[in-house]
């Protein structure tokens, strides 16, 4: 199998986004994945959704899903509203995985809680090919504590509920479809858009600044 598609992808890195870059010229990529357990080393992925969010904008045409087989049994696949027999149906995990970087190319990937999904994504990546992704990353719990201590939300009550359907009520985002992984990066993206505009009141209107993490 030729790696060609590594090699494109990793070719981007030579001229993307840099740490000035306005947030107006970046492509994000909402992300979401379902996994049948936390541990990125053993368990595996089930679902990989994302959409991207350019020039202020959910661009709808502009999205990623993939359903992967699943072999073994595993009751997560029921919990998160799939069947086993509809894993059975899906694509082997290494084309979802090369039309997972074909997509995302050299996109900004946003996500709640996003370590997670890059971790077992890179495991993924490592298994069958050996390297990690390249790709900047931004949590969006991690931006919300920064433009709380900034005092984007000094008329609200301090923000104790780390989840992403808190920030969904912080933000009077409905929360359609969630726990599935195309729902939730969608839900996940229309959070983003709201912190990006609290995030421009606020100063952070470079690249750099929106993708800080955050230490208490």
């Amino acid at each position: 199998m030729s790696d060609t598609f590594i090699e494109h992808y990793q070719r981007r890195f030579a001229a993307t986004w840099s740490d000035a870059e306005p947030i107006d010229g970046v492509r994000f990529v909402a992300l979401d994945s379902e996994t049948t357990g936390l541990n990125p080393l053993t368990d595996r992925i089930i679902t990989i959704g994302a959409v991207a969010v350019e020039g202020g904008d959910i661009v709808l045409d502009d999205s990623f899903e993939a359903l992967l087989r699943i072999e073994r049994n595993t009751s997560a696949v029921t919990v998160h509203g799939i069947t086993r027999e509809q894993t059975r149906g899906g694509i082997d995990e290494p084309e979802a995985l090369r039309l997972f970087l074909d997509y995302l190319q050299d996109g900004v990937i946003v996500g709640h809680h996003i370590g997670h999904d890059i971790s077992t994504l890179n495991a993924a990546y490592q298994r069958h090919w050996g390297f990690d992704l390249m790709n900047r990353s931004l949590d969006t719990m991690d931006l919300t504590l920064h433009l709380e201590r900034s005092g984007a939300f000094a008329d609200r009550e301090q923000i104790r509920e780390f989840t992403l359907d808190s920030l969904c009520e912080l933000f009077g985002v409905v929360p359609h479809d969630r726990h599935t992984a195309g729902g939730d990066a969608f839900i996940t993206a229309q959070v983003f858009l709201r912190l990006l505009r609290l995030a421009a009141r606020h100063g952070r209107d470079r690249l750099d600044a929106l993708c800080q993490p955050f230490a208490d």
